[in-house]
Parts: structure tokens; C-alpha cells; sequence
């Protein structure tokens, strides 16, 4: 019995120890399964993987040697990392993420993810980095972030993140690197941030913070990166933050924040290397402690109010860029530019701005010294006098030269010529005298010439023809003479800038090769002594906007040639001796803001129309022989007939009027069928025609401020949309600019011009223009223009994650009744189209991105490109017709049977709208990766209809919104039943209209007055 004990106990110890380790098995086997699973996750949430990096990811592999995943050594097979950066992958990051529990670094950063970032990844207790930056991620920040509480580094920059930043961050007690840079965040920066003590690197530059800098944020004691710029930031900066002595790099330019500079600051922060509080409201001088910042490498104090001598600069042997620019630094004496001399010492000078400033004196010699890697030296603005100093060749990397703005004398010198890089030269407004070197004309590069101003002689020198890149040259208000040189027209197309050559002593013709100059925007020859007849050439400058030839001595006719520059704004033609009766094609210049013909020779009657109906932008005065013309004018009636007519004897009157008579009989009875055959085509055209007259390509280029990326609002598959403001009438506009190099982008141009001709319904987009032209650089240029919608397009508002020209809040959502109203809308833009038209058009791309939403969110349906007039036998086509057009539309709202050859229809219409109301109300779109393997929005609704709406609802329609039906629907009862019962109709018209077969569908005049009888009841 003693010895069966023990052995008792022994097998009990071993047995209970295999439970133990059996059951520690199956919990790593579980570890292991949740890991891979989430992997496949995030694998499936991947739309496009152009470098296939994600084929490793299969089960061929353990996941520990997928691409980017490395496990733990410690934890056995359990991912402690993910690296998937830089990968160029398109998709989002699911929630899965918050299930990869022994995760410590994830890099996600420099791909395409989009969507909001899933608040799971508060799940993420060990994570230490999360590398987010450079995504297309919206939404707010998860305030569950916090819960990662050994996080390190969190850097979510270059995103389209919106709202507050969470005031719970600032319990991540161990973060060193905060990088929230370029996003839309909001609100104030939280004063509560500042107990994150372990903080080195905090970045929050280009977004819209607004309120003042906390003092708070002087606790960071182990700062080393202070990034604050791009902002709405106002208030005083706290000056206890510039005892930080750890920080390197500082910026918070382009702010409204005021203080000043702590004399001791490049003492207290010795390591600084980058410094930049521009455009900003400092005040105050430039600190003397900045003679021993001897690590300084940026020095960016441009447009702010500091005022005072600079100090000594010889030590700073690392400056790279000086920006002085903007402020009242000097004295207005000889001397203050003395720091430029001690400049020579930094060797790796590349800029240097020290424009609009107060300071006087000369230029010093020791300029030519200044470091060979300068590219832009910038003294414009100032008092400074004396001649410019030799030696400037030897800076031979210069871009950009600017002393424009002093009272600078003497000659131009020679060796600028030896400056083969410079892309600009600026020397207005000064008192340079001699002529203009020829050497000038070595510079290459140049696109910008300016000598506006000045006491120059002399002729143009025709090597100025070897400048091919000049987009402007400006030598106006100089004492020049002779010719103009043939060369300047023919070595130089590419102006496109402008060309002004006025207030000078220029003699001769206006050479006919000006003709060359097809993409220049403004051309300035007045107050000179030009003669001769105006080239009929000029109407070859097609992109003229400003022409000014007033003051010379031109005789003759204004050219006819002049009616193609129909992009012109300012005509001014006076002080010549031109004659001839007044071309009438000026008064179809709609652009035209100011018309200036006064003081020449032309006679006969004045039109009355366009432009010569307003006074104030028209001046005929000095032409005495003029009569007609508006009663503000007061000029003489003109006579109804010539003296030579009056002389007709009667029965010549009579023979001439017979033969007029039948000719015109005749003529009228040939013309009289082709009148009634075309007028409605005809009366079309013109309509259209007017429209392309309203608005150049310059126009448009200065109302989306060059078509700037910043006024993109939307992409299509021909082109883009700008916002934009037509200065000239002060109208908001939506600018759609056709992508010419794209096949098929000129016959959707034509094909939208021919829908939108002539049709007018309040739920069709309105166009107001159109403009088919060059841009300056000779490519061809089309673009339509439309009446600018506030709130964007419905597919911002299903999905505001797509949103192109901002991410708009999470609380800006459609209630039930105002998605119903939309839909009603786009039945009203078809119904007009399919049974109101004739003939009837099918519009052929139906989705939500192509109905645009006014501010009282009326939708207007747009975007004509692949619009189609159908005859009386394809007006209702059955899916058995076939041709060879192709797939019509978008995919997911393309009918099916376009994708089987089948001619376009009505129907076709039918089936996109009925998606569209399926999408509107489930929040859907019909691409989701949810819909494969046979499943499509259509039976994704279908399956479920009647019993469970609510299911398939979007779950925005039902809950809280503006109106009692939501309240109802919140508090059940009755009233809520209803509403079910509504959206059970309303998701059966959908299911009618996107029917497979085309003669199942609805008519679209049947699904709006069901749509109407819903509302009705609805609103009860």
C-alpha cells in the first residue's frame, strides 16, 4: 500500500501535466487560426495589387512567410509585425485588424487604403507603430486609439482624416512621433497634449486648426521636431516654447500668430537647423543670438512686420535658404545690406529674398562672392541706388534674379548674359539707362523678361529670337526705338503670357509674322510711332484678351481677319488715323469690357448692338464722321439714302426692283423647304454657336486659377471638373475640360452639345457655355460650363468617402423624404427625356455620381457624353435588337443587355435609374465586393422583399434625421409600420425598373407617379 501511493500521485502529476499542455496546444492552434484569418481579411479587403505581392498569401504557406508578415519568435507563430508599405495597394483596412492581437508595428503607409481607419485598432494593446501617412483614409480619428497604450509612433499623415483631434490621445504616455500633417482636421490643437512628456516629433501642418498654440505644449522637454504650419492658428505664440533646447527643425508659417523672437533664442536652442515663422504677424527685430547659429540651415521669416537692422550672418556656414522678404527690416541708409557680404561664408546658399523691404544704400560688390549653388536672388522693392555690380556671372546656378522696384542706375552689365540657367530676370522700375546687351539673348531658359520702367535706349536686339521659352517680355516705358525685329515674332511662339512693348519710340509696320503669336494673352504696342496698315495676320492671335495699339499712327480698315479673336476683353484702338465703317463683327464680341475707338477716320453708322449698348465700356468720340448709334452718343441721324440713289430715275427704280423682286421670289420658293426642314436644327446651332462665343480658354484657365488641383470637384472618364469664378460677372461655375488625348473625349463633346442644345428642364444640370478652342500651348481645347451645384453629387453624399473636393462631415446625411425627392427629381430629368423630347434621348450613364445636388439638395441629372437621340423604331428596342455600339454606361448600372450588342433605349435608363433608387436606399453601390458569385444588387433586395426592409435599409434613412417620419420610426408604432410598408414600395420599383429583361421594366412616366403617390402618402 506504501508503494502504491506515490506511484498514484506520479501518474496524477503526469496526466494533469499533459491536460496542461493539451490545452495550451489548442489555445496557440487558436491563436494561430484568428492571425490567418485576419490576414485573409485583410488580403479580401484588397481591390488592386499592381506588384502581386499579395499572391504569397496563399495556403501553400504558413502566414509567418507571407509577404510583410513577421512573427514573433516568443510567441510562437503569432504576427508581431506588418509591413505592406509603399506597395501602391488600392483597398481598405478591415475591422479584422483589431484580432491581430500580438501586433507591434504596422506599416500601412504610401498605398491607396481608403475608408474610415476601424476603431478594432484600439484592440491593438502591444502595438508600438502605427504607420499610416500618405493613404486616402477618411472619417475622424478613433478616439480608441488611446487604448494603444505602448504606441510610440502614430503617424496618420497625408490622409483626408476630418473632426477634432481626440483629447483621449493624450494618455498615450510613451508616443514620441505624432504626425497628423495634411489632412482637414478641425478645432482647437487640445492643451492636454502636453502630458505626453515623451514627445519628440509632433506634426500637425497643413490643415484647418484653429484657436491659439497652448502653453502647455512647452512640457515637451524632449522636442525636437515643432511643425504647426498651414493652419488657422491665431492668438500669441508662448514664448516658453523657444526654451525647448532640443528642437531642430521649427515651423508654424502661413498662421495668424503674434509675438516676437526672444533676443537669446539661438542660444537656447543651439542644434536648430530649420526656422520658419512666415507669413504669420511677428513683430519686433531679428534676434542678435542669431550670430551663433552656426547650425541653422533655413531661415524663413518672409511677411510678417519685423522691423530693425539684420545681424551679423558670418558664422552661419550651413544657411541654405534665407526669406527675408515682406517685412520693414532697415533703415533706408547706406549700409543695411552689409550682412550680404558676410554670407560668402555659407557655401550652400541657395536662395536668398530680401524683397519689399526698407532697405537702402547700394548693392554690395560682394554679391558676385555669394555661393555658386544660388538659384534665386530676390532684392525687389527696396531704396537701394547705385549700379548693379559686375561679376554677377560667376553665380552661374541663378534661376531667378530680381532687382526690380530701387533706384538702381547705370548700364545692365554684359556677364548676366553668362547666366545660362536664368529662368527669370525682374529689373522694373528703375533708372537703367544704355541700350539692352545682346548678350541677353544666351539665356536660354528664360520665360519671364521684365524692363518695365526704366531710361533704356536703343533697339530690341534680335537675339532676344533665341529665347524660344519667353512666356512674357515686358520693355515698355523705356526710350527704345527703330523696328520692331521680325525675329522677336518668329523665334518667339511660345508667348503666351504677354508681350508689351508700349510707351516707347518704336517706328515702321507691325511686321505681318505677329501673326505667329496664336497663344499670347495680352499684346501692348501703344504710344509709339507705328504706321502702316494693320496685318490682316492679327487674327491669327486667336488667344488675344487685351489689345492695345492706341496712340501710333495706323491708317486703313480694322481687318476682317479680327472677328476670330473672339476671346478678347479689352480693344483698344484709339489716337490712330484708321478708317472705314466700323466692322459689325464687334458687336458680337461678348466678352468685351472695354471697346475704345475714339479719335480716328471711320465713318458711318454706329451699331447699336452688343457692346455699343452701353456707354461706359464704349468710346467713339473724335470721329466725326459717324452718325446713329445709341441717344447717349448724340450723334447725327444718319441719312436713309445715298445722293447718287435719289438721282435714279423712276423706271430704273422700278426695273431693278422687279428683277430684285423675282429673284427673291424665287429664291424663297427653293429655300422655303429647306427653311422648314432644318429650322429647329438651325435655330440649334446658333444657340450653341453664341454659347462658344461667351468664354477663351484664358478665361476659364484664370476663373479655376489654372485649372488648379485645388478646384478639382470631379473625374470622368473624358475629363475633369473645376470649380471656377467667372471674374467678370462674378458667377460660380463648374468647369468640365474635356481630356483630348483620351479616344472618344472629342465625340462626347460634340455628343453633349447636341443634348444639351436645346433642351431646358429644372432637373437637368444648365449649361451656360461652352469653349472649343487652344490652349497656349497650341493642343486642342474643349470644355463645357456649367451652373455650379453647392452640394456636390449624390455619390458624395451615398459615399462620402469618395468624396474629390472635400471630405464632408459624417453628420451630413439624406433623410428619408429628401432621398425620395432626389429620385423623384431624376424621374422628372427622364421622363422630360424619354416622352418630352423629340426626338427622345436615352442618356446611356444613369448613376449617382452623374446627379448633381443644388443647395436645397435638388438633384439635377448631368454628364450628356454618352447621350443618344433615338428614332421612332428604337424608341422602346426590344434586348433582341443587336448592333455593334458596345456597352453603353457604366458597370453595375449599365443595362445587361448593352453588353450583348443590343441598341440603346428608353429602357436602358429605366434599368440604371432602378439601380440607382436600389442604391439610394440601401446605400449600396451595385461594384461592392460583397456582390459576386452571382449575387447583384437587384437579388441582394430582392430575396428579402417584403419581410425585411429594415434589413437591407440604409441604416441613415432610419435613424434620426429632420423630419416626424424618423421620430416615428424611432418611437415604432403604427406610424413606423407605415414607413416599412413605403420602403417596401418604393424598393419594388426599383426591382421593376432593373429588371434583366427590358419589356419587364416600368416606363419611367409610370414610376413617377408612383413615386409621387408614395410621397404623398408619406407626408400624409
Amino acid at each position: 500500500m506504501g508503494v502504491l501511493v506515490p506511484k498514484f500521485f506520479l501518474l496524477y502529476s503526469l496526466f494533469h501535466a499533459w491536460i496542461i499542455l493539451f490545452c495550451s496546444s489548442m489555445h496557440l492552434n487558436r491563436g494561430n487560426e484568428t492571425d490567418r484569418l485576419a490576414l485573409l481579411a485583410i488580403k479580401a479587403h484588397i481591390r488592386h495589387d499592381p506588384n502581386r505581392v499579395m499572391t504569397s498569401w496563399n495556403e501553400s504557406l504558413h502566414f509567418c512567410l507571407w509577404h510583410g508578415v513577421t512573427c514573433s519568435p516568443r510567441h510562437r507563430q503569432r504576427v508581431r509585425d506588418l509591413d505592406l508599405g509603399s506597395l501602391a495597394l488600392v483597398g481598405s483596412i478591415p475591422p479584422h485588424i483589431g484580432n491581430l492581437s500580438f501586433l507591434r508595428a504596422l506599416y500601412l503607409q504610401n498605398n491607396s487604403f481608403s475608408h474610415q481607419l476601424p476603431p478594432q485598432i484600439g484592440r491593438l494593446h502591444r502595438l508600438k507603430l502605427l504607420m499610416l501617412f500618405d493613404n486616402s483614409l477618411d472619417g475622424t480619428i478613433p478616439a480608441n486609439i488611446s487604448n494603444c497604450f505602448k504606441l510610440s509612433g502614430l503617424s496618420l499623415g497625408g490622409n483626408n482624416l476630418v473632426g477634432k483631434i481626440p483629447t483621449k490621445l493624450s494618455s498615450l504616455s510613451k508616443l514620441k512621433l505624432f504626425g497628423f500633417e495634411t489632412n482637414h482636421l478641425t478645432g482647437e490643437i487640445p492643451p492636454s497634449l502636453g502630458n505626453i512628456s515623451s514627445l519628440q516629433v509632433f506634426s500637425t501642418s497643413l490643415n484647418n486648426l484653429q484657436g491659439s498654440i497652448p502653453s502647455s505644449l512647452c512640457q515637451w522637454k524632449e522636442l525636437t521636431i515643432f511643425y504647426l504650419n498651414s493652419n488657422m492658428l491665431s492668438g500669441t505664440f508662448p514664448s516658453c516654447i523657444f526654451n525647448l533646447s532640443g528642437i531642430v527643425s521649427f515651423s508654424v508659417s502661413r498662421n495668424q500668430i503674434q509675438g516676437s523672437m526672444p533676443s537669446d533664442l539661438f542660444d537656447a536652442i543651439p542644434n536648430l537647423q530649420d526656422f520658419s515663422i512666415a507669413d504669420n504677424e511677428f513683430t519686433g527685430g531679428i534676434p542678435l543670438s542669431i550670430s551663433n547659429a552656426t547650425s541653422l540651415v533655413q531661415f524663413l521669416v518672409s511677411m510678417n512686420n519685423l522691423t530693425g537692422q539684420v545681424p551679423n550672418l558670418g558664422k552661419l556656414y550651413n544657411l541654405m535658404d534665407l526669406f527675408m522678404a515682406a517685412n520693414n527690416l532697415g533703415r533706408d541708409k547706406h549700409g543695411d545690406l552689409s550682412f550680404v557680404s558676410e554670407l560668402t561664408n555659407a557655401t550652400q546658399l541657395s536662395r536668398l529674398l530680401l524683397g519689399s523691404n526698407n532697405f537702402g544704400g547700394t548693392l554690395p560688390t560682394s554679391i558676385s562672392n555669394l555661393s555658386t549653388n544660388l538659384k534665386m536672388l530676390w532684392v525687389t522693392g527696396n531704396k537701394l541706388h547705385g549700379s548693379i555690380p559686375n561679376g554677377l556671372g560667376n553665380l552661374f546656378n541663378l534661376q531667378s534674379l530680381g532687382f526690380g522696384g530701387n533706384s538702381i542706375t547705370g548700364s545692365i552689365p554684359t556677364d548676366i548674359g553668362k547666366l545660362s540657367r536664368l529662368g527669370e530676370l525682374d529689373l522694373n522700375i528703375n533708372q537703367l539707362s544704355g541700350s539692352i546687351p545682346h548678350s541677353l539673348g544666351n539665356l536660354t531658359m528664360l520665360t519671364i523678361l521684365s524692363l518695365r520702367g526704366n531710361n533704356l535706349n536703343g533697339s530690341i536686339p534680335s537675339s532676344l529670337g533665341k529665347c524660344r521659352g519667353l512666356l512674357k517680355l515686358d520693355l515698355s516705358q523705356n526710350n527704345l526705338d527703330g523696328t520692331i525685329p521680325q525675329q522677336l515674332f518668329i523665334g518667339l511662339p511660345s508667348f503666351s503670357i504677354a508681350l508689351n512693348l508700349s510707351k516707347n519710340h518704336f517706328t515702321g509696320s507691325l511686321p505681318m509674322e505677329i501673326g505667329k503669336l496664336e497663344n499670347v494673352g495680352a499684346l501692348d504696342l501703344s504710344d509709339n510711332m507705328l504706321s502702316g496698315k494693320l496685318p490682316s495676320s492679327l487674327g491669327s492671335c486667336e488667344s488675344l484678351e487685351v489689345l492695345h495699339l492706341q496712340g501710333n499712327f495706323f491708317k486703313g480698315l480694322i481687318p476682317s481677319s479680327m472677328k476670330d479673336l473672339k476671346g478678347i476683353r479689352d480693344l483698344d484702338l484709339s489716337r490712330n488715323n484708321l478708317s472705314g465703317d466700323i466692322p459689325p463683327f464687334l458687336k458680337g464680341f461678348r466678352n468685351l469690357e472695354n471697346l475704345n475707338l475714339s479719335f480716328n477716320d471711320f465713318w458711318g453708322e454706329v451699331p447699336i448692338e452688343g457692346v455699343f449698348k452701353n456707354l461706359s465700356v464704349t468710346s467713339v468720340v473724335g470721329n466725326t464722321r459717324l452718325c446713329g448709334g445709341i441717344a447717349d452718343l448724340r450723334l447725327p441721324v444718319c441719312k436713309s439714302k445715298d445722293s447718287k440713289e435719289r438721282r435714279l430715275s423712276g423706271r430704273m427704280k422700278l426695273m431693278i426692283s422687279l428683277v430684285i423682286g423675282f429673284t427673291l421670289l424665287g429664291n424663297a420658293v427653293v429655300l422655303c423647304f429647306l427653311l422648314l426642314r432644318k429650322k429647329r436644327k438651325e435655330t440649334e446651332l446658333k444657340t450653341l454657336g453664341n454659347s462658344v462665343l461667351q468664354v477663351s480658354y484664358a478665361t476659364l484657365l484664370k476663373a479655376t486659377d489654372g485649372f488648379s488641383s485645388a478646384n478639382l470637384i470631379g473625374m470622368g472618364a473624358f475629363g475633369s471638373v473645376y470649380k471656377g469664378i467667372l471674374v467678370e460677372d462674378s458667377i460660380v461655375v463648374a468647369v468640365k475640360v474635356f481630356n483630348m488625348l483620351h479616344r472618344g473625349a472629342s465625340k462626347s463633346f460634340i455628343a453633349e452639345c447636341e443634348a444639351l442644345r436645346n433642351i431646358r428642364h429644372r432637373n437637368l444640370v444648365k449649361i451656360l457655355t461652352a469653349c472649343s478652342s487652344i490652349d497656349f500651348k497650341g493642343n486642342d481645347f474643349k470644355a463645357l460650363v456649367y451652373e455650379f451645384m453647392e452640394n456636390g453629387s449624390l455619390e458624395e453624399w451615398l459615399h462620402p468617402s469618395t468624396g474629390i473636393e472635400e471630405v464632408r462631415e459624417a453628420s451630413k446625411t439624406l433623410s428619408l423624404v429628401q432621398r425620395l425627392d432626389i429620385a423623384i427629381n431624376v424621374a422628372c430629368a427622364l421622363d422630360y427625356l424619354h416622352n418630352h423630347c423629340e426626338p427622345p434621348i436615352v442618356h446611356c450613364d444613369l448613376k449617382p455620381s452623374n446627379v448633381l445636388l443644388d443647395k436645397e439638395l435638388t438633384g439635377h441629372v448631368s454628364d450628356f457624353g454618352l447621350a443618344r437621340f433615338l428614332s421612332t423604331l428604337t424608341h422602346n428596342v426590344s434586348g433582341n435588337q443587336s448592333s455593334s455600339i458596345g456597352i453603353r454606361g457604366s458597370v453595375g448600372y449599365a443595362a445587361p443587355e448593352y453588353g450583348m450588342g443590343s441598341e440603346v433605349s428608353t429602357k436602358g435608363d429605366v434599368y440604371s435609374f432602378g439601380i440607382l433608387l436600389l442604391e439610394l436606399f440601401t446605400g449600396k453601390r451595385p461594384t461592392d465586393y460583397m456582390f459576386s458569385n452571382g449575387l447583384n444588387l437587384h437579388n441582394y433586395v430582392n430575396d428579402v422583399l417584403p419581410d425585411h426592409v429594415t434589413k437591407i435599409a440604409d441604416s441613415l434613412v432610419l435613424q434620426g434625421g429632420i423630419t416626424e417620419i424618423d421620430e416615428a420610426l424611432n418611437q415604432g408604432g403604427a406610424r413606423a409600420k407605415k414607413i416599412e410598408e413605403y420602403l417596401t414600395l418604393i424598393f419594388g420599383i426599383g426591382i421593376a425598373c432593373s429588371s434583366e429583361y427590358p419589356n419587364n421594366r416600368k416606363n419611367i412616366s409610370d414610376v413617377l407617379s408612383e413615386l409621387y403617390s408614395i410621397r404623398k402618402n408619406l407626408l400624409g
